[in-house]
């Protein structure tokens, strides 16, 4: 399989995966393995059932996930690149001295509930949860009973649309660190267009774009896209200042990072960091701030 470049150096899938070994331990991932033309053992990465079967055997084999499953619909997140943001965090909170007692607030958790259940998995976190669909939280519910980690992640609705922290984090409540991985695209035609581009980059037809697009409105899109919603996390994150160590988020568009910059120092926060994470031949950031 494809080496994955420039993982964390703890990332367990940092030389990319044994798709035999995968398959002879999570069977259901079987059907979907053949031999490319290159003579190497691959999957169909445009078909959702494949890949959500690849991604349900690295947390079965690597992570102890007995139990992971969503409906169709819903986005079935990459787990190297989701375990990289884990591992920079914990780099970054070590850099500051913390290393225990670690609870993290999890910005838009989906059905998948992909952050606490490697953070858990990984650093021993616990986390608060948080989506403002109902049915993705039931189902993450279902993740984390049939997991038996009731007892380190707690599951919140967030029930405007367009807040982030408020109604979520109660007065006197106290957290290490929140993480977001935030919705990319304005709007729902702007989602399903990059989709078609990317599948026609795979070969596929306008037919196998449609059944296989997947993702719900508030996984993809958000009214001004991904930066009207990092702002409103910005302003939201000030008026809970000293109920976090430290916020995060993700910013897949390096030309954002500058204007967050400008609007953190304009709301009071004292410090900024940048940390850059290596993804394939991409490079992917997240932004921490604090105003402590």
């Amino acid at each position: 399989m494809k080496q994955h470049i420039n993982l964390h150096r703890n990332n367990k899938h940092k030389n990319g995966y044994n798709l035999k070994a995968l398959s002879s331990e999570y069977l259901p991932l079987k059907p979907f393995v053949f031999e490319n033309a290159y003579g190497n053992l691959s999957i169909d990465f445009s078909n959702p059932k494949a890949v959500k079967a690849l991604n349900t055997a690295l947390l079965f084999k690597d992570y102890n996930i007995r139990y992971w499953d969503f409906p169709d619909d819903n986005l079935c997140p990459p787990i190297p690149g989701r375990a990289d943001y884990i591992h920079h965090l914990a780099d970054f909170l070590k850099t500051k001295g913390i290393t225990k007692g670690i609870r993290v607030l999890d910005v838009g958790t989906g059905a998948s509930c992909i952050y606490p259940l490697l953070g858990q998995a990984e650093y021993q976190w616990t986390f608060v949860a948080t989506d403002v669909d109902n049915m993705s939280l039931k189902w993450a519910q279902r993740i984390v009973a049939k997991n038996h980690l009731k007892d380190t992640i707690e599951l919140r609705h967030q029930p405007e649309v367009d807040c982030i922290l408020k109604h979520i984090v109660n007065t006197n409540e106290l957290f290490t660190s929140s993480m977001c991985n935030p919705p990319f695209y304005k709007s729902e035609q702007e989602a399903l267009e990059a989709t078609q581009r990317k599948l026609k980059g795979l070969g596929k037809n306008s037919e196998e774009f449609t059944r296989n697009f997947s993702g719900k409105h508030n996984e993809l899109w958000y009214k001004g896209g991904e930066k009207a919603f990092i702002h409103n996390y910005l302003f939201e994150s000030m008026l809970h200042s000293k109920q976090f160590k430290w916020f995060t988020t993700l910013v897949s568009k390096k030309d954002l990072v500058r204007g967050i910059r400008v609007s953190l120092k304009k709301l009071g926060a004292t410090e900024v960091n940048v940390i850059n994470m290596g993804q394939g031949n991409k490079v992917s950031r997240f932004v921490a701030w604090t105003f402590n």
